[in-house]
């Protein structure tokens, strides 16, 4: 169907004069034809959608997103990524490098750019900083850049060795790049198992400790200071983070960063069963910390939310805790835990649909008539169970599985297509 029109959806986009107004919006051709209070059409083979109650919004973007193409498709391939992308109301997705090759050449990311042709979903590539993410020694940032890489990180390696990361920053600095830093000393986390704390003293496991983190955010903002060079930090999970980065913003530095979305209702408290699809990387900190992380994010401290979606097949996860792969397939549920932490509808899109695109200088959906339509539409009072039927990755390990959710995406359009969620 070459015409849509969606009816009776609240826009939500702060810089639309129609901002959280009921409104209709036609779609010719993948184009905005209109976006008004009452559309009426007279020709025939127009499709409708009335979606009273729910609401529309740019497209969500991901940060974070770990799809195994190529090396590791039996986790995850983009066909079965972006699917899963699309069930939680995504449109475009930043795919880390954590691949077998790494995305650390203009071949892989070229590749994964390729794969992802005539899909709904926006496929971005984020490059390897360091070639293998062995952290040893700088990959071609500038090809890959050329190649479509919109940013570059080494994924779930840390940048261990400072000198190298002074380096990419000031070598990024002089194309318009980014760095995305993935914050932990490992000299301090040393490969344990969980946070730090009561409760893993309770658990008898050894943990790791917010410092490995904060002392991290602490060196890069001191080199990203140094080299006047702008940087992102992905999946902060601590207070002392917090407060680090709102200092650096409040000095004037050229940072950004992100949480994942369950490391704002998850603590290390709901660990107490061993359940490995828990174990995530940083790990689930304490209350005290989730409740920092929900201020950074209602005063603007913390820019965005991710899904940090990180599949692993059920040998990776159904083992003992110690040895099982840290990870959860996220994309379906950012929408139901982020309603759960207790944003507005309002906060949400700004998080995951405004600030995210303009972080890695992507233009924000406007919905002004004559653009290329990219929207979302989502209930937040529906409920849903993610199970068998509705999961679309290819694996399992998320927390919420077998569990009745609250928040759907009703529908996602992009490039012309549209997908419906039953």
């Amino acid at each position: 169907m070459s015409t849509i029109l969606i009816t009776s959806a609240k826009l939500l986009l702060a810089s639309h004069k129609l901002h959280n107004q009921t409104v209709d919006v036609l779609v010719k051709n993948g184009v905005i034809v209109d976006v008004s209070k009452k559309i009426k059409v007279s020709e025939k083979n127009v499709q409708v959608i009335d979606v009273k109650g729910s609401f529309i919004c740019p497209g969500f973007f991901d940060l974070n997103t770990n799809i195994g193409e190529p090396g590791f498709e039996t986790k995850e391939d983009v066909q079965s990524g972006t699917a899963a992308a699309k069930a939680g109301g995504f449109t475009g997705i930043a795919v880390h490098p954590n691949t077998n090759p790494a995305l650390q050449s203009r071949s892989e990311v070229s590749l994964l750019v390729n794969a992802a042709k005539g899909n709904l979903v926006d496929v971005h590539p984020v490059g390897s900083i360091s070639k293998k993410r062995e952290g040893k020694e700088l990959a071609e940032l500038y090809d890959m850049k050329l190649s479509g890489a919109i940013a570059f990180s080494d994924g779930n390696h840390s940048l261990q060795q400072a000198g190298l990361m002074g380096r990419a920053l000031l070598y990024a600095k002089g194309f318009d790049g980014l760095i995305i830093s993935f914050a932990q000393d490992e000299s301090i986390a040393s490969g344990n198992q969980m946070n730090e704390g009561v409760m893993s003293t309770y658990l008898g496991m050894k943990g790791i400790p917010n410092l490995a983190e904060s002392l991290m955010i602490s060196r890069d903002l001191y080199l990203a200071e140094y080299n006047e060079a702008p940087i992102h930090f992905t999946t902060i999970s601590t207070s002392e983070s917090v407060d680090l980065i709102k200092k650096a913003k409040a000095k004037g530095l050229k940072v950004t960063c992100d949480v994942a979305a369950h490391y704002l209702v998850l603590s290390d408290d709901d660990l107490e069963g061993f359940d490995s699809d828990y174990k995530v990387s940083p790990p689930l900190r304490t209350k005290k910390d989730v409740k920092a992380l929900l201020k950074g994010l209602r005063e603007g401290v913390i820019d965005a939310v991710v899904s940090q979606h990180t599949p692993h097949e059920i040998e990776f996860k159904n083992v003992e805790f110690h040895i099982a792969k840290p990870g959860i397939t996220g994309l379906q549920t950012v929408l139901p835990m982020l309603l759960k932490a207790g944003l507005t509808e309002e906060q949400i899109v700004d998080h995951l649909s405004v600030k995210p695109r303009e972080i890695v200088g992507l233009p924000v959906p406007s919905f002004a008539v004559g653009e290329r339509a990219n929207f979302t539409v989502f209930n937040s009072h529906q409920k849903w169970n993610l199970d068998d039927k509705t999961n679309k990755s290819k694996c399992k390990n998320n927390p919420f599985y077998g569990q009745e959710l609250t928040g759907k995406t009703i529908l996602v359009y992009n490039n012309n297509q549209l997908t419906i969620n039953e």
